[in-house]
């Protein structure tokens, strides 16, 4: 660039101060516009405009005023000088000023976007200024009374329990200003606190004893109260068929020990033995019922119905200790010293009269597992190897191996009557104890298995699961859990990926869209929107709420084993 306007300067016979200062005006110019602009602005042997000089270190420049001469053929032979007016540099830098200003008019004002951010707040480890508490907490933890609460704001939210809608709580802000307003200081509060825990203590020990001294008077006098739900459950179902194993068994093992105690064989001991341990581990059995239908406290949330696997688990042990670990050291003894038996007929007659009844209640059982089955849309022997029904399986397999049992030891003494070798009677006691182990095995397996938390069928997750799954708010069920609690009841937990879109036009149909425009042009600083935000955005997590429990809501009505429903938000 420089070159070319050097080449100018030559050509227009500048001379060289006038030189040096049209390069100084030439970098001053440089600093106020670009280079694509320069080089519009400036050409090689003419200046057409020029910037205004205004560098400091820039002189003034004197007035003058150039000539140059253009020769120009006029005709063959001759030439004819012609003389042009050349502007000074300070008529050109004026000309170039007022051409750059007219292009800088031209540009558009330039235009800087601020953007608005809000500042975050750090609530730190322990924040609990927005927290709710209901009434009797604010009662209880903080030592106010009913009075006290009626001058705090009162909030209506949506109710964690099915049978209410709506409750009242309050902030817990409020309620803690209200205390240190009653009782003046943390320090009189917490002595307060710990007089009333040392208070609760003394009315429960109270309490206790009450009950103690009341039970001991019903039981002089009599109870009077209406039959209860633990008597109500031994009239029906498996209460009733383990009452009538429990009296048919009693009776059994009271004439078996007696047959054994007149013919001294081994085999009628062995099914003594069996008898009294049936006996017992269906009064275990009545125990589990009688617990199982406890109602729920607040130490076992989900009630006692685990009950009935634990008594059909102790059973199972108590067979195998006492059954078969008896009936085996009895047939080992019997073998290493073998014993004349006496006569047999009445060890016939009572094992006669026990297959009768150990087989009458087989039947009962049989009868009530069966009818259970069909209820739960399940094969009997499905029905049987889940051990749906824990206290009528033990009863089931009980009295299985009570017939088998007879039958073997029957086979037994009749062939120890025919050969006159009481080895016979000592195998049959052998194989009984067998029987035994076998059953006792099989209790505790399928018991342990359900103890463990077992899940439902496929078929019926997948029920549950599409029920989910076609509810429009939903767009996904991911890591579905169904747990088999005991007697038909089932705990179903999902995480559920809901649709915002769904849950948030939900809100929206509830809203008057006329008013909330007018809110939304309201809105003019990002405190208003930080206001309007806040509040829609709380009631959009409460609709989100509530579609929570209409989900489980309509999971329980639809399938009424499922008692406890777990949905979490993805």
């Amino acid at each position: 660039m420089l070159p070319g306007l050097a080449a100018a300067a030559a050509a227009r016979r500048w001379s060289w101060p006038s030189w040096c200062r049209l390069r100084l005006r030439c970098w001053a110019a440089r600093g106020a516009c670009d280079r694509q602009e320069w080089q519009n602005l400036v050409t090689v042997g003419s200046f057409s405009s020029m910037a205004p000089c205004s560098h400091p270190y820039t002189c003034a420049l004197n007035q003058g005023k150039l000539f140059s001469t253009n020769v120009q053929k006029e005709g063959p032979g001759s030439q004819a000088m012609k003389i042009e007016k050349v502007p000074t540099i300070d008529e050109a830098a004026e000309n170039v000023g007022a051409g750059i200003k007219a292009t800088l008019m031209k540009q558009e004002p330039l235009q800087v976007r601020v953007k608005a951010v809000l500042k975050k707040r750090e609530y730190g480890p322990k924040y609990t200024q927005n927290n709710f508490i209901t009434g009797v907490r604010a009662i209880n933890e903080f030592c106010l009374k009913s009075s006290d609460l009626e001058q705090l704001r009162k909030i209506r939210r949506r109710s964690p329990h099915e049978d209410t809608e709506s409750f009242t709580v309050y902030l817990r802000s409020d309620v803690e200003a209200k205390s240190l307003e009653v009782w003046g200081s943390p320090e009189a509060l917490a002595r307060e606190k710990r007089l009333r825990k040392e208070a609760e203590i003394e009315y429960r020990e109270r309490l206790f004893r009450n009950q103690k001294i009341l039970k001991e008077y019903k039981d002089f006098l009599g109870n009077t109260k209406p039959r209860s739900r633990t008597t109500s459950a031994f009239l029906k179902g498996p209460g009733k068929v383990v009452m009538v194993a429990i009296c048919i068994n009693g009776l059994n093992c009271f004439f078996k020990f007696l047959a054994w105690v007149y013919t001294g064989s081994a085999s009628m001991f062995s099914e003594a033995i069996h008898s009294l341990s049936d006996t017992c581990n269906q009064g275990l059995l009545a125990l589990g019922i009688s617990k199982s239908v406890q109602t729920p406290d607040p130490t076992h949330p989900y009630g006692f119905m685990n009950m009935r696997y634990i008594a059909s688990l102790i059973s199972g042990v108590g067979i195998f200790m006492m059954g078969a670990g008896l009936s085996w050291y009895h047939g080992i003894m019997g073998l290493l010293n073998p014993q004349p038996m006496e006569s047999l007929l009445w060890a016939y007659c009572i094992l006669a009269g026990s297959l009768v009844s150990e087989g009458a209640t087989l039947l009962v059982a049989v009868n009530e597992l069966r009818r259970s089955a069909q209820a739960k849309g399940m094969s009997f022997y499905k029905y049987v190897m889940e051990s749906r029904d824990p206290s009528t399986n033990v009863i089931l397999l009980e009295d299985t191996a009570a017939v088998l049992g007879v039958t073997i030891a029957a086979t037994c003494m009749g062939l120890t009557s025919i050969t006159g070798n009481p080895v016979y009677d000592s195998l049959g006691s052998l194989g009984v104890g067998t029987l035994l182990g076998v059953v006792s095995a099989f209790l505790i397996y399928t018991n342990t298995e359900a103890l463990l938390g077992r899940s439902i069928q496929a078929e019926q997750v997948q029920k549950l699961t599409e029920l989910l799954e076609n509810d429009p708010s939903v767009r996904a069920i991911h890591d579905v859990k169904a747990t088999d609690l005991g007697l038909g009841k089932v705990r179903f937990k999902a995480e559920v990926d809901f649709d915002g879109r769904v849950v948030t036009r939900s809100y929206l149909e509830k809203q008057d869209f006329d008013q909330m425009l007018q809110e939304i042009q309201e809105v003019k600083t990002p405190e208003e929107l930080e206001i309007f935000m806040l509040k829609h955005g709380e009631n959009i997590i409460d609709t989100l709420g509530a579609e929570v429990d209409r989900l489980e809501k309509e999971l329980k009505k639809r399938n009424p084993e499922v008692r406890h429903v777990d949905l979490e938000i993805l």
